[in-house]
């Protein structure tokens, strides 16, 4: 039986059945890139969070793959966007350009670290070493 026009093909070899996926959902294998550095922003976040959760306590913090367009000579890590009327204040952290600098986890991890702890420093009106003495 061949599928319709509006219908897509499946394939069922030998009559074996429909393939399901390759992992469980729950192991770690079956997260994507987007997820695991979605995490570790997290985790370096709650880490800074617990020295200044007073301060910290309406600061969204946010992943996006690339930052918005726009004529700079840089590519922009992370972007730090001040409380507005309606809107809390945020911390962005740019996945890609991260990504791109940083060859390796552990390298990935400290990029991370500094992206992060630089845009709450900004956000607050502080030196980076004021948030993080290391």
């Amino acid at each position: 039986m061949s599928a319709g026009p509006d219908e897509p093909a499946r394939r069922d070899r030998h009559g074996r059945g429909l393939r399901g996926v390759l992992l469980p959902p729950g192991l770690p294998a079956a997260r994507t890139r987007a997820q695991a550095f979605e995490d570790m922003v997290l985790d370096v976040a709650a880490d800074v969070a617990r020295d200044w959760a007073d301060q910290l306590r309406d600061v969204l913090i946010a992943v996006e793959e690339l930052p918005p367009a726009g004529t700079v000579d840089e590519v922009p890590l992370a972007r730090a966007e001040p409380a507005r009327p309606g809107h809390p204040a945020r911390v962005v952290v740019h996945r890609r350009p991260v990504e791109a600098r940083a060859r390796g986890l552990r390298a990935r991890e400290d990029l991370v670290h500094d992206v992060v702890v630089e845009a709450v420093a900004e956000l607050l009106g502080l030196p980076p070493e004021a948030i993080d003495p290391e």
